[in-house]
């Protein structure tokens, strides 16, 4: 472990466990926010005040929530990415090219993080959401991300989060997802056959910045709709030309 992951402040730490359980809870009084926290309502109450004070939470009668100086701060984050606009525009094409919900994510601390989403006519609303953060080895997007990674990297991501199940479907032991990489690289793009969210697939195809991988593309849909010809030749197709569309203007941008 590095010095960094080692040392931390507990007040630092337990604000950010706030913010996140707010976040999760869409709200939440003091009582919620101790059970959730497993803390006491005093512990609670001071972090909530400590927060609303500094203004990154809002209060409506006795429930908070995250307020708005957090959304400035993502949009300064967002602006950081140097092709955003190239990126946001060919998933709004993607989306509407498929009918389906398009998405393009990157990876931050050992986890995809989702930075743009785009639903076409039929696409269906997803858990996942600008800013959403999920398992590299259940998501097409993680693991075509994951297998244009080195040996090392990819040990880190799977030391630190593990391979958890969230469906029946969810690969959960290397060797299986050794494999699956190689066919991956092989073939250009990767699929999530119901592995996150059961009745859900999708195909994701990797964007790459010179040599390193700078995310991935990914179409997702209702199982009963990516099937067939349409799940194993057009969908793909889609997204390696909107990756490959992505990776070239990033390069004149």
């Amino acid at each position: 472990m590095t010095k960094e992951s080692t040392e931390q402040l507990n007040s630092v730490s337990f604000a950010c466990d706030v913010l996140n359980a707010l976040d999760n809870l869409g709200g939440a009084g003091v009582t919620e926010l101790a059970k959730k926290l497993d803390c006491s309502k005093s512990t609670a109450h001071r972090q909530l005040t400590t927060l609303y004070n500094k203004e990154y939470l809002v209060k409506d009668g006795d429930q908070y929530r995250i307020g708005f100086k957090c959304l400035d701060m993502a949009a300064h984050v967002r602006d950081q990415i140097d092709n955003y606009d190239v990126i946001r525009e060919e998933i709004d094409n993607l989306a509407v090219e498929t009918g389906e919900t398009a998405q393009f994510a990157t990876e931050e601390h050992g986890r995809v993080v989702y930075l743009y989403k785009a639903r076409g006519e039929n696409g269906v609303q997803t858990s996942s959401n600008v800013g959403t953060r999920e398992f590299f080895h259940c998501t097409s997007l993680g693991k075509v991300m994951m297998a244009n990674m080195s040996e090392d990297q990819i040990d880190e991501i799977i030391e630190r989060h593990g391979l958890p199940a969230k469906t029946v479907n969810t690969v959960t032991d290397r060797e299986s997802l050794r494999e699956a990489f190689e066919q991956i690289r092989e073939r250009g793009y990767a699929i999530d056959d119901e592995e996150n969210v059961q009745g859900l697939r999708c195909v994701a195809a990797p964007v790459f910045q010179g040599k390193d991988i700078l995310g991935a593309v990914s179409v997702s849909g209702p199982s009963r709709r990516m099937e067939g010809e349409r799940f194993d030749e057009e969908i793909p197709k889609n997204v390696t030309r909107s990756a490959n569309v992505i990776e070239l203007n990033s390069k004149f941008a």
